[in-house]
């Protein structure tokens, strides 16, 4: 976020969510958590990157719970080694919620039991090796049962007064095609992106002709970059399984996408909120500081500390 600009507002948490959406064609959500988390060694050697906390809970919880306050209500974890302590995070801890309850400590048993929702499902499937994001969510497929999905990367902190995946649900079920979250980035950094090009519908929408992975600058086809929030139909799944190389000699959700554009249209939708880069270390201090600001019980103290700090 530049500097100067708004506080975000609080996240949504899931005792919040019903409230946002109550029925959505979008019943599940696929969650790519198989990555080692280089950037943020050696924080990361023995815990999973998602797990990182953004205040007072991990990265993969907001996301979680965004896809729960857009209706979504089966959780699929694509997962890898070292993964262990996300499926912990998402279960039930009998001997913990006891003790919170001996003790009377009833605000934060609520906190606990408020982690996974008793109308949420939780699925975990591995991905062996390391292939690249359209691998991740390929591994997802026989759980899909051929039905439109969304794809979440918990590295995107994603921020908004209604929850984005909310927002492109409502686009969904405005234009039935996959949808993509994009926002105009500077052009150099679209090495960093997925990038769009294609024709206005209206003020937030595009009618995607073509999507390139991490252009450089000079070739980039425009300034809309991908978002780690996606709806996707099950037709990617065909153009998926034909196994082809892209960057990095990856299987890319890119690619994919580009070549599910040959048979079925796509869309790109300008999402409002902010998204944090929680992928590098620089992203994911900014969302420290700033959701700590906007948090109701840490914010005002939190505020007075930075003050202090800068005089």
């Amino acid at each position: 976020m530049p500097k100067g600009s708004a506080v975000p507002a609080v996240p949504v948490t899931s005792e919040d969510c019903e409230e946002t959406m109550t029925s959505s064609q979008i019943r599940k959500a696929v969650f790519p958590v198989a990555g080692l988390g280089t950037r943020f060694l050696p924080a990361t050697k023995a815990q999973a990157k998602e797990m990182l906390p953004v205040v007072d809970k991990p990265l993969i919880q907001y996301a979680v719970e965004e896809a729960y306050a857009a209706g979504v209500r089966e959780m699929i974890f694509v997962t890898g080694r070292h993964k262990r302590s996300i499926e912990d995070h998402f279960d039930l801890t009998w001997e913990l919620e006891q003790a919170l309850e001996q003790s009377g400590k009833q605000e934060l048993l609520d906190v606990v039991r408020r982690v996974k929702p008793d109308d949420m499902e939780c699925v975990y499937v591995r991905q062996a090796q390391a292939l690249g994001l359209g691998h991740a969510v390929m591994c997802a497929n026989r759980l899909i049962n051929d039905e439109p999905f969304a794809v979440l990367l918990a590295d995107d902190l994603m921020i908004g007064e209604v929850p984005v995946l909310a927002q492109m649900v409502q686009q969904f079920e405005k234009w039935h095609t996959s949808i993509l979250a994009v926002r105009e980035v500077p052009y150099d950094q679209t090495r960093r992106y997925g990038i769009v090009d294609g024709d206005a519908v209206d003020k937030v929408t595009v009618d995607v002709r073509r999507i390139v992975e991490k252009p450089a600058p000079e070739v980039a086809p425009s300034r809309l970059g991908v978002a780690g929030r996606y709806i996707l139909t099950p037709g990617i799944f065909k153009e998926l399984a034909s196994g082809v190389r892209g960057v990095g000699g990856e299987i890319q959700l890119t690619d994919g996408i580009a070549a599910l554009l040959k048979r079925e249209k796509v869309h790109a939708f300008r999402y409002e909120g902010t998204r944090y880069d929680c992928g590098s270390r620089e992203g994911f201090l900014e969302a420290n500081v700033e959701l700590a600001l906007a948090h109701p019980q840490l914010g005002p103290a939190f505020r007075e500390y930075l003050v202090r700090l800068v005089r």
